[in-house]
């Protein structure tokens, strides 16, 4: 683009400044420091280097760009509007009101253009990994150039993080790994205002950011003044240039620039500047103080100019595109194989055929078999553990691992290896799943959910296709003890809207849950295995794959009317089964048993179908059975029973703790026939 005068360039950047300050004025609510002290690296990396098309959103090969400081939400709200996404200005003047396309942190699917949800800081710039890695991994696997040269993928990831982002511990696991997997896709620019909610950041951050940086493996460069363009600018050009790290890019910024009495201060980080220093944010930088929301002529032109140009890049692509289509045909094939995250219509079917003659064995090995097949069915699906693959079982074989080179693997590879970092290993995942070109899974311990609950909840949030595999999901596994061993982490993800939790009890079950999570297209999964082996389940009939997918089932149907329904999941199915087997004949054969693997799908179900399989009609007892703390049950059994675990774990054989902890087929007959036989609500006696 041909060089622009500096007063039009100011003129550039305070437009970003002042709709983003005219915005949170309006809402009386918001961050408007970010904005204006962050506002000249945005314009230059978003008007100099920046590949996008607003008319074309989720355009496959367009640079990425996440706010991973989502708080100063206005500047990539300012941003879009600016470059002719479908933002306008009534959407920034509806910024933080109900149901607006600007709401107070960025929302994926809410805004177009916006990449991913942030807001809690540091998953943004983890996400980012994510996508950089995806990105990498993508072009592995389809960039066989086209007699031109041309290579569909080969864009960027960039971002804006804040001192918080880096603060938080997330952010330095996924800096980690971006560093050992020498993402040179990703470059951030690091909003070094000082400044933070409370304070001078130096009241708690006084580390050498940029020396970190270096010792996780990034190229790092510094800018001592964040109003210096040109400086910002040879600095992303140096970054491109850098193709074998990950880097920052430092810039010395003043939150709230341009306010005479609140830049500087944190007085401008959380709270609208206020109708007085508005005034005199505009005095001091010569804008106008009518009208709000101005965006001069000559702003316009620039704007309209660069996306122009970047149309004619997005258009010439396609063609490129379609050339190469012609000459690669099994590469294009996979590209859309990918970029659809196709997955066969009898999915379910073939994963239940691998299990068919399955003998009595631990969830996570048949789920383990199920993951090979799956593996070969949907080409998408990739994935890895916190360090944890000989114990959850969730290695594709030959695969191959995704590393650099020089560490025995490739990006072409499946297999995932996150290190002993939980957190970053759901938001990178969701990064993933933010792209779009791959099906993600995770693997660790139930217990280290607990380190995972920010990464699900955003997926849930988000809608995003990432499955959470858990191993080791009760206190049956035993002699590790309670430090590992859940017991409120079921409860705690059940109460996640929007996510979907299996725990199944055998291996039509399994393979039910890694059909109907692989399938599942509006949002994320967990899918929970046990450690120890499980009886099989006596079934009347054959197994039905489609059946267990539905979330619920009658295992066992009694010769007459129920009167008492148990409700059970995973391990405890077949527990009260073997249960069932004890209780006296006349109680038997009024006893309907239910297995549950995913409660969420039965909630889902009309209200009269959930009411002939667990009735609430004042005469049908209910209980529920299940290894962890057991609160969420009652919403399912109303005054009914809950037979659970109703304090921390203890280190032992597994079969030693189904006795101490009344989980034994012996204990449950004992405390269903007492219970029953008084006619009690809610308890009964100890057996």
């Amino acid at each position: 683009m041909p060089k622009m005068s500096k007063e039009l360039h100011d003129q550039c950047v305070n437009t970003i400044r002042f709709l983003s300050i005219d915005a949170i004025e309006k809402a009386n609510s918001g961050h408007p420091g970010l904005p204006m002290g962050a506002a000249e690296m945005a314009f230059t990396l978003w008007n100099r280097h920046l590949r996008y098309d607003g008319k074309d959103p989720r355009w496959l090969n367009r640079d990425r760009f996440v706010l991973s400081a989502g708080h100063g939400s206005m500047l990539i709200y300012s941003l879009l509007h600016l470059a002719g996404f479908d933002l306008s200005v009534d959407d920034l003047k509806a910024f933080r009101q109900y149901k607006s396309k600007t709401p107070g942190h960025p929302e994926f699917h809410d805004t177009p253009g916006v990449e991913a949800t942030t807001g809690p800081l540091g998953q943004g710039i983890s996400n980012a990994v994510g996508m950089a890695l995806a990105g990498k991994m993508l072009a592995a696997r389809v960039n066989t150039p086209s007699s031109s040269g041309f290579v569909p993928i080969d864009h960027y990831v960039y971002g804006i993080c804040s001192d918080g982002d880096l603060m938080e511990g997330v952010a330095s696991e996924a800096a980690s790994l971006a560093g050992h997997w020498k993402l040179g896709n990703l470059i951030f620019l690091y909003d070094d205002n000082h400044i933070s909610l409370a304070g001078h950041t130096e009241i708690t951050f006084t580390e050498d950011r940029d020396k970190r940086f270096e010792a996780y493996g990034w190229h790092v460069q510094h800018v001592k003044d964040g109003n210096d363009a040109e400086a910002i600018h040879e600095a992303i050009e140096t970054a491109k240039g850098v193709k074998d790290r990950p880097s920052l890019i430092s810039v010395r910024t003043v939150l709230g620039f341009g306010s005479p009495h609140k830049a500087d201060t944190h007085d401008a980080h959380g709270s609208p500047l206020g109708k007085d220093e508005t005034k005199a944010t505009k005095e001091n930088l010569g804008w106008p103080l009518e009208p709000t929301f101005l965006v001069p002529e000559a702003v316009k032109q620039v704007w309209a100019a660069r996306g122009q140009e970047l149309k004619q890049q997005h258009d010439q692509w396609e063609k490129d595109l379609a050339a190469w289509r012609k000459e690669q045909p099994e590469k294009a094939k996979l590209l859309d194989q990918l970029t659809s995250l196709e997955v066969p219509a009898d999915l379910a079917e073939q994963l239940a055929e691998v299990v068919k003659s399955a003998a009595s064995d631990s969830t996570r090995k048949l789920s383990q078999q199920l993951l090979q097949r799956a593996a070969q069915l949907v080409p998408a699906l990739v994935g890895g553990s916190a360090d944890l693959d000989p114990s959850t079982l969730t290695v594709i074989k030959d695969g191959g691992d995704v590393n650099p080179a020089e560490f025995g693997g490739s990006y072409a590879g499946r297999n995932l290896h996150f290190g002993v970092r939980e957190h970053a290993m759901g938001s990178i995942a969701n990064g993933f799943a933010y792209e779009g070109f791959f099906l993600p899974y995770t693997a660790t311990f139930l217990i280290f959910s607990d380190y995972m609950k920010p990464p699900i909840r955003l997926a849930a949030l988000s809608k995003l296709r990432t499955l959470f595999v858990f191993t080791h999901d009760s206190i049956f596994l035993g002699e590790d003890g309670p430090t590992h061993q859940p017991v409120e982490q079921l409860c705690m993800l059940r109460a996640t809207p929007h996510l979907e939790v299996w725990r199944p009890g055998d291996a039509t079950e399994v393979a039910a849950t890694w059909a109907a999570a692989i399938e599942r297209k509006d949002g994320p999964s967990v899918l929970v295995f046990t450690r120890q082996k499980l009886a099989l389940l006596q079934r009347a009939e054959a197994a039905d794959v489609r059946k267990c997918m539905k979330g619920a089932y009658a295992l066992v149907e009694p010769k007459e009317k129920p009167e008492l329904v148990l409700i059970a999941t995973g391990s405890e199915v077949a527990a009260t089964q073997a249960a069932l087997a004890l209780l006296p004949e006349e109680l038997r054969s009024k006893t309907r048993v239910v297995s549950m693997p995913c409660v969420e799908r039965f909630l889902k179900w009309p209200r009269a179908e959930q009411e002939k399989l667990v009735p609430h009609d004042g005469k049908t007892r209910l209980a529920a059975i299940e290894a962890a703390g057991g609160l969420d049950w009652y919403r399912l059994v109303g005054d009914g029973l809950v037979i659970g675990v109703d304090r921390f774990g203890a280190s032992a054989p597994d079969k030693a703790l189904a006795d101490a902890y009344d989980l034994s087929p012996e204990k449950i007959a004992k405390h269903l026939q007492n219970w029953f036989a008084a006619g009690a609500s809610g308890s009964s006696a100890k057996p």
